[in-house]
């Protein structure tokens, strides 16, 4: 920490010995000022660690590097140096912009105007649009005491906090309503729903909330092997090669009538050419995604509802997960991300598993890529984008299931996985990542973790799963949907721990009781044995003791 304010002030004093006369406007070079200084700032946070006790006068004197003030380096008002508190607003947002997500908390922290800065900073949007995307079906504002309204910062605090949830307590719910087992689920969180599908050809809705089912479509006549589904469109696709859609219905309060008995006929439509069974689906808000075992991924216009790109594989495609501009997809045992606007080919790993590479996640900002195969194996990558175009490097390797693993889903900062040994694996990537979010360096020999949780199921194989704030949903060989429930895990920790505390006051008051009582009769007894030596040793002279005397003698 001393070492990276003596820098600074160095820095610092170097500038300010460039500018003898000092009259010149401090803020007349900002824009070239703060880009150096920002740059400078960076490559400082990535060599030193920052001490959270001396981040105040640190703070301050990044602004005075920032300003070329020599005087910033001090509390305001005393012995007449400045502050970060009297630059302008918008510079004051520019050195924010430098900090990661603990830091620009611990900056609100240091005074009210700093408060009122770094709390409605458009740096949480960023962060949480990063990790979780934007939120649905939520009011917000960059900074509002209405409330009715959240701020960004509010939001990222609760969805962070929701994050630990996962470690706590849990219940299960199990739905059941498949006659066969279940190889597709589809969470949609917001609108409380959760979509299934499996070897019954049948795709059903059920209500999150209650786990009661809502509807079920008319069989398919093919095993449902991917649903995806957002706020406007559901889709499914099985063995029979086509895809199945539901356009989301205006005022329906569970936004799809998969049962066909709306009166809207343009409700549901199919999409035709794949020449082999569909295997994932993927959509985006201009796009949807298909991959078979035709050893080919098309690429659908949502507005036309026509195949505009067609993506060659060399093998069986068993997985995709939209990114960007493009697209990652599991073929065989490689890895591809693919760039859509031209159906180039970017980077590809050809032999990622031992065997084939069924499971695929990726998280929202594209950054992170993880891989499951069928030895059980479940791999973390990290995606480059530098000049040369876009690489793909190792990070790390997870060994938590003894057979394949079938499915992955992440939400930041949990990677849940799914095998045929029947169990879940809850892996905390947030180990292996930097405190700005970016993923560590590449590993040069495998380096296996252990996952952070384990969740054991009916016993029976696991197919597919799904993961959203606080909830797991995972189907399998017996047909029964699970439900794996986090949601009250921390009012149950809190209530735990106040539990905890008043047994401990109760435990404390009763040790207290019991030292003053047996104060009070250890001088009782002091007193008594006292008493006692002074009837003995006092008077020598009584009878009793002329007694003993006569006796002797």
């Amino acid at each position: 920490m001393a070492l990276e304010v003596q820098e600074i002030v160095q820095v610092k004093s170097r500038n300010s010995t460039n500018n003898v006369s000092g009259e010149e406007p401090a803020l007349q070079n900002q824009s070239s000022c703060v880009s150096q200084a920002i740059s400078r700032l960076n490559n400082i946070r990535t060599q030193k660690k920052l001490n959270v006790r001396d981040f105040p006068h640190v703070l301050t004197t990044k602004a005075a590097l920032l300003t070329g003030d020599s005087r910033g380096s001090g509390d305001s008002g005393r012995n007449g140096r400045s502050s970060i508190t009297d630059l302008p607003a918008a510079l004051v947002s520019e050195i924010l912009r430098c900090l990661d997500p603990k830091e620009l908390g611990i900056v609100s922290c240091v005074s009210t105007i700093l408060h009122t800065l770094a709390s409605g900073h458009y740096g949480w949007q960023e962060f949480y649009c990063k990790r979780w995307g934007p939120p649905l079906g939520t009011s917000i504002r960059a900074g509002s005491d209405l409330p009715s309204e959240r701020t960004w910062k509010e939001l990222y605090v609760e969805r962070e906090m929701r994050s630990k949830s996962f470690m706590g307590r849990y219940s299960i719910d199990a739905l059941r309503g498949h006659t066969e087992a279940v190889r597709a689920v589809c969470m949609l969180q917001y609108a409380n729903l959760i979509l299934t599908g499996g070897y019954d050809g049948i795709v059903r809705m059920w209500d999150m909330e209650d786990g009661l089912s809502i509807a079920a479509s008319q069989p398919l006549g093919c095993t449902i092997r991917a649903i995806a589904a957002d706020s406007k469109l559901l889709v499914a696709g099985g063995t029979n090669a086509f895809l199945q859609c539901w356009r989301a219905i205006e005022g329906n309060p569970h936004l799809f009538d998969i049962a066909g008995s709306a009166v809207n006929q343009d409700g549901d439509f199919r999409l035709w050419g794949h020449e082999g069974p569909i295997t994932c689906l993927g959509l985006t808000s201009t796009r949807i995604f298909s991959g078979s075992w035709d050893m080919s991924i098309r690429v659908w216009d949502r507005s036309s509802l026509k195949c505009i790109k067609i993506l060659r594989h060399g093998d069986w495609v068993w997985n995709l997960v939209p990114r960007g501009a493009g697209v990652v997809s599991t073929a065989g045992r490689g890895i591809y991300i693919w760039d859509i606007s031209n159906g180039n080919l970017m980077d590809v790993i050809h032999d990622a598993h031992v065997s084939n590479a069924y499971a695929l996640a990726c998280s929202y900002s594209g950054d992170l890529v993880f891989t499951g195969g069928d030895d059980g194996d479940i791999h973390m990558y990290k995606v480059i984008n530098d000049s040369d175009g876009v690489k793909i490097e190792p990070c790390a390797i997870w060994k938590p299931h003894t057979t394949t693993v079938q499915s992955l889903a992440f939400e930041f900062p949990w990677l849940v996985s799914c095998s045929s040994d029947g169990r879940l694996a809850l892996i905390d990537v947030r180990k292996l990542m930097k405190p700005d979010g970016l993923p560590l360096a590449s590993y040069s020999s495998p380096n296996f973790e252990p996952p952070q949780r384990m969740l054991h199921g009916l016993g029976h194989s696991l197919y597919a799963v799904a993961i959203g704030a606080d909830r797991i949903i995972s189907g399998g060989e017996e047909g029964v949907v699970q439900v794996w429930n986090f949601s009250q895990a921390l009012e149950i920790e809190e209530r735990v721990r106040a539990l905890r505390g008043i047994r401990l006051e109760n435990r404390m008051r009763r040790r207290r009781i019991q030292i003053e009582m047996n104060g009070r009769s250890g001088v009782a007894d002091q007193n008594l044995g006292a008493a006692k030596r002074n009837q003995l040793n006092g008077n020598r002279s009584g009878p009793w003791h002329g007694k003993r005397r006569d006796q002797k003698s």
